[in-house]
C-alpha cells in the first residue's frame, strides 16, 4: 500500500509539471517501478552458490531457518556442528563449512602447544565430515602473542601437514579464515592475504585453502576485488558483511557487493559465498532474502 501511495504521488507531482513531462515520461516512471519489482524478485541465476552463517540467525530453530533458507534458494548453510548436519540435510542442503566447539580462533596452529590437541580432534571432525560428504572443514592460525609472522607460519606448516595428508585421503579440505585483528580479532595472525597465501605455498596441499572474508579484509586491506583476482587459486570459500559495523551488504555500507560477486562469478569459482552479516532488520529473514538478491549475478 505504501509503494501505491508513493506511485500516486510521483503521477500527482508530474501533472504539476504544467505539461512539462507527457505520457512517455509517466510511462517511464511505471517502467523503472516495474523493473525494481523485477529485479527483487528473480530468479537465482547459478552463477554463485549460496550459503548461509548458522550463528547470525541462531535465534531461529534450525529446521526452520534450513527450510526457509531452502525456498530462497539458499544451497548450504555455514559452520554447523556434527549434531546440526542431519538437520540441514533432511531439507536438501548441505554443510558448506564445518566447526566443532573445539576450533579456536585465538588457540590455533602457530602454537606447538596446541599441535597434539588440535591434530586429534580435526582427525575426528574431518572423518565425521568425510561420512557425510562435507568437503570443507575450517581452522584458525590463532593470536600473535608476541610470536613473529614468519614463526608462526612456520608452526602452522608443521602442525598442519599430518592433518592435510589424512584430510587428503578422505577428500576433504582445510580451510583457513582470513580475520581482521583491527576491529574483531585483535592479534589474530592470518590478518592479511599475502601471510594466507604464503601459508598456501609453503603447505603445498590442494586441499589447503584460504576463506577470504570480505568484511575482515576490508577492514585490513580493502582492494578486495584485485586481491580476490590475484589470489583466486587459493580461495574457495567467501563470507560477506556489510563495513562497518558486519550488518546488511545493502546500501547502508561502503562495499558494492554486485560488483565483488561479479568478479568472483567470472573466475569461475564452484565454492560457496556464505552470507555472514549480523541482520538489524526486525525481519531477520527479509534481511537475508535481500542479501541473497544483491548477490545473485
Amino acid at each position: 500500500m505504501a509503494q501505491d501511495k508513493n506511485r500516486r504521488q510521483v503521477i500527482k507531482n508530474i501533472g504539476l509539471g504544467a505539461g512539462a513531462l507527457g505520457m512517455a515520461s509517466i510511462s517511464k516512471v511505471f517502467a523503472a517501478n516495474a523493473s525494481e519489482e523485477k529485479i527483487s524478485e528473480k530468479a537465482i541465476s547459478g552463477k554463485i552458490n549460496h550459503s548461509v552463517c548458522r550463528w547470525c540467525y541462531g535465534d531461529i530453530p534450525l529446521e526452520a531457518f534450513a527450510k526457509a533458507c531452502k525456498e530462497m534458494g539458499i544451497q548450504a548453510i555455514d559452520l554447523l556442528k556434527p549434531s546440526e548436519w542431519e538437520t540441514v540435510e533432511a531439507h536438501g542442503l548441505v554443510c558448506s563449512m564445518a566447526t566443532d566447539d573445539f576450533a579456536s580462533i585465538p588457540h590455533g596452529f602457530n602454537n606447538p602447544e596446541n599441535h597434539a590437541k588440535l591434530q586429534e580432534a580435526y582427525k575426528g571432525l574431518i572423518q565425521k565430515a568425510a561420512d557425510h560428504k562435507i568437503k570443507n572443514v575450517i581452522c584458525f592460525s590463532g593470536n600473535r602473542e608476541g610470536m613473529d609472522d614468519e614463526t608462526g607460519l612456520q608452526n602452522c606448516v608443521t602442525g598442519l601437514t599430518p592433518l592435510l595428508e589424512f584430510a587428503q585421503e578422505r577428500n576433504v579440505n582445510l580451510v583457513m579464515e582470513l580475520l581482521n585483528s583491527k576491529v574483531n580479532h585483535p592479534d589474530y595472525m592470518c590478518d592479511h592475504t599475502a601471510w594466507g597465501v604464503k601459508l598456501c605455498q609453503e603447505l603445498g596441499f590442494d586441499n589447503f585453502k584460504l576463506l577470504y572474508d570480505i568484511y575482515h579484509m576490508q577492514i585490513m586491506e580493502g582492494d578486495v576485488i584485485r586481491t580476490i583476482r590475484e589470489n583466486h587459486q587459493y580461495i574457495n570459500h567467501y563470507h560477506t558483511g556489510g563495513n562497518p559495523g558486519r550488518h546488511e551488504i545493502d546500501e547502508t555500507q561502503e562495499l558494492f557487493y554486485p560488483a565483488i560477486m561479479e568478479a568472483i562469478a567470472d573466475l569461475d569459482f564452484d565454492g560457496f559465498v556464505a552470507q555472514e552479516f549480523i541482520p538489524t532488520w526486525e525481519d531477520k529473514l527479509a534481511a537475508l532474502r535481500k542479501a541473497i538478491q544483491i548477490c545473485n549475478v
